[in-house]
């Protein structure tokens, strides 16, 4: 019953050594509440990458860089040690171990084009006010693929928002729109707005943060707003001394009132890709029937 009455706050944040595209397709678990028709979470932070490489796998298939894929292709090395300039020179980018062909990011330009032309136009006939997350719900509701995590927070009415989704091939597509159809606006001030006010407005609220950086701090920034989350688990890598946002300890959202006094708080030092799936096997999804 719980579950009802907390706003609970999900993100996807790449760290260390994995990606976007590891961390999206390794979270099973998150997949499983955000599909969920009782919509155990209220909301997700994400960054730019996540965004875009949820919708390009979509599009075109990424691949991970083992040996094989690398005798292939015919480059040296394998994994994390694949020789960058010959991947560059024939047109592969290594995100960790994953190689991205250009071609994917071609096919993401295409597909988003006529979508930011419709956006433009909404704006400019309708008076349609976009933000970031307005602009991911009708991304979600564009790709139309069960693959995708934001068809599924579109289709569960799950807010997902992007403080930074310029930064990377979404903002890349939006840089070069601009120059052929110039005049899209995505309103940053009006999704600060929409988070704190979530947090404001709830009973309680739990978050769970998988990473750390912009993303950590958005979602905490927010519940600095109500004096604090009631609930909250950490899961990174991130070590205090190296001063990251990652390696701070709840304790420390504590002294900024970002987790309440006395809040049931924990962190995992751990690979959240290994543990969130886990964790939510022994709690949200424990009594879930496939």
């Amino acid at each position: 019953m719980l579950l009802l009455y907390i706003m609970f706050v999900v993100f996807f944040f790449f760290f260390k050594q994995k990606t976007a595209y590891e961390m999206l397709r390794s979270l099973v678990g998150s997949e499983m509440c955000i599909r969920d028709r009782h919509k155990m979470i209220d909301c997700i932070v994400t960054t730019g990458g996540a965004i875009e490489e949820d919708l390009m796998k979509c599009l075109a298939p990424h691949y991970v860089g083992d040996a094989a894929t690398a005798k292939s292709v015919d480059v040296p090395g394998h994994g994390f040690s694949m020789d960058g300039r010959s991947l560059r020179l024939k047109g592969l980018n290594r995100i960790g171990n994953m190689i991205v062909p250009n071609k994917n990011y071609c096919d993401l330009e295409e597909w988003m084009y006529p979508i930011l032309d419709t956006m433009l136009e909404e704006q400019k006939n309708d008076g349609m006010h976009w933000t970031p997350q307005k602009m991911v719900d009708r991304l979600g509701k564009e790709i139309d693929n069960p693959d995708s995590i934001w068809y599924w927070c579109h289709k569960n009415g799950i807010k997902v928002f992007c403080p930074a989704i310029t930064d990377g091939a979404v903002g890349d597509n939006i840089y070069f729109h601009s120059y052929k159809n110039p005049g899209l606006v995505l309103d940053i001030c009006a999704d600060i707005r929409g988070i704190n006010d979530m947090a404001l407005e709830a009973p309680k609220t739990g978050m769970i943060i998988l990473g750390g950086g912009l993303i950590k701090h958005h979602i905490c920034n927010a519940n600095l707003m109500r004096n604090g989350a009631d609930f909250s688990v950490f899961v990174n890598t991130g070590q205090e001394f190296d001063g990251s946002d990652a390696g701070a300890r709840p304790d420390e959202a504590v002294s900024w009132g970002k987790i309440k006094l006395g809040c049931n708080c924990i962190k995992i030092y751990a690979d959240a890709s290994f543990v969130f799936p886990l964790l939510v096997a022994q709690t949200f999804a424990s009594d879930h029937c496939p």
